[in-house]
């Protein structure tokens, strides 16, 4: 499997440098995903930007795990760089509904940064109540 990793203090963007997201590709990204998450980030923008196809929505299940891992470490997973037919088929499988999939890294990182902020203006508030 062929990727790139951008490293920030915030997030990190991963990009799948893959045309095809099928039953070879999907374990492995699930495994670098862990990776990622196990080092301490729990912000991650996929930029799947290169990918033409999904062989199978079932492939699709390691952008849940993604999903999973970033919640859990009360961050997000987003997902950019969707073309017609894969935001097609993220919708029959409902998983537009459950990402957050936007059109481009920039308005995933704004939106990372947002999170972040409010996050920490929560925190604040927080303990200004005690």
């Amino acid at each position: 499997m062929k990727f790139t990793i951008d490293k920030h203090e915030k997030y990190i963007l991963f990009k799948l440098d893959e045309t095809r997201l099928d039953s070879m590709v999907s374990p492995k990204l699930k495994t670098e995903l862990i990776l990622i998450n196990a080092e301490g980030q729990r912000n991650i923008i996929l930029d799947l930007s290169t990918v033409e196809s999904v062989h199978e929505s079932s492939d699709l299940s390691s952008l849940l795990v993604g999903h999973r891992l970033c919640e859990k470490a009360q961050g997000v997973f987003i997902v950019v760089g969707l073309n017609d037919s894969l935001s097609h088929l993220m919708s029959v499988s409902q998983l537009e509904h459950v990402l957050i999939m936007l059109s481009t890294v920039e308005e995933a990182i704004d939106f990372i940064f947002m999170e972040e902020i409010e996050k920490e203006l929560n925190r604040e508030a927080s303990a200004g109540e005690k």
